[in-house]
């Protein structure tokens, strides 16, 4: 029998060949990155945005002094600094340009791995990640419910004037204020129940929250006009409470356009009814329609006569 004995100076070649390959094995394992960056952020005027790594290591082979953690954006590493608010998180801001839409990045960290009086330098990196740049968003409705026609608010950021709030469905006269601020007029559909409401514009759609529509009443006074062309009338619209900040828009419709001249109708804030003057126009039969209130619908008689 014929045996291979190895020698002592490759037992020892094989030797340091393994530890190494357990060293660098368990830099890896060892080093975890937990990317702290959320996915979108509201754009802010400085354009700055704060970019932040949490680094643990489950080994004390690893030196403090020797972890180097780096930030990839645009194709250009930055070196990351310790942050303030707590142990092992890294931070780095950086300036973004006006318009973009979104950066991508990933994180690289550099480290050494001591063992055996040898250190092995290691690295560990996560996946390419992009940030969303929200130019526009809802931050939220002024309030939640309210009766039809209350003008309501609603804040946030990048409003044009294409926006148009929508009621499950349904379009509400919506008054762009400034690109920081929107407001609505709650639309006469049925009283006490919610409504989805969402933001629509030719950017996409944001959901904006839930309104409750509350019941209300109106009092039409007179009850009926009857009118010859040319001649004008007074007539008064009466809720039961104070209008809300903004005032109330009461949503007055005809079926005889060309009989009816009359202004837009709104209740101004805190008073309680607006007094508004109705002209005759061609003469014809028809009815003045208020929707949104009491039973669902308060209809004036109207009648205009020829000279």
């Amino acid at each position: 029998m014929h045996t291979n004995r190895i020698s002592p100076a490759r037992k020892i070649i094989l030797w340091l060949a393994a530890a190494l390959t357990l060293t660098l094995f368990a830099g890896c394992d060892a080093v975890t990155l937990t990317n702290l960056t959320p996915p979108s952020t509201p754009e802010n005027p400085s354009q700055i945005y704060t970019f932040s790594l949490r680094l643990a290591t489950r080994t004390n082979t690893i030196p403090r002094a020797s972890i180097a953690p780096h930030i990839i954006i645009d194709g250009q590493s930055h070196e990351m600094k310790k942050s303030t608010i707590g142990e092992g998180i890294y931070d780095f801001e950086y300036q973004i340009a006006a318009g973009r839409e979104e950066v991508a990045y990933y994180y690289l960290v550099n480290y050494s791995v001591e063992g055996n009086s040898v250190q092995t330098p290691g690295e560990v990196y996560t996946e390419v990640t992009r940030l969303k740049i929200v130019s526009r968003y809802v931050l939220s409705l002024e309030v939640n419910r309210g009766p039809v026609g209350a003008r309501i608010s609603i804040l946030g950021r990048g409003f044009t004037p294409q926006d148009v709030v929508v009621f499950d469905g349904t379009p509400a006269r919506t008054v762009m204020e400034s690109p920081n601020a929107i407001s609505f007029y709650v639309p006469a559909l049925a009283q006490g129940r919610n409504y989805r409401v969402v933001l629509q514009s030719p950017a996409g759609n944001s959901p904006v929250g839930t309104f409750r529509i509350d019941t209300s009443n109106v009092n039409v006074s007179p009850s009926s006009l009857n009118l010859s062309s040319g001649s004008r009338q007074a007539l008064t619209f009466t809720i039961p409470n104070p209008a809300p900040p903004g005032g109330t828009l009461l949503d007055v419709a005809t079926d005889v356009p060309e009989s009816v001249i009359m202004p837009e109708v709104i209740i101004p804030q805190g008073q309680n009814s607006v007094t508004v003057t109705v002209e005759g126009g061609k003469a014809g039969t028809g009815n003045l329609f208020l929707r949104g209130f009491g039973s669902g619908e308060v209809t004036v008689p109207v009648t205009v006569t020829g000279r």
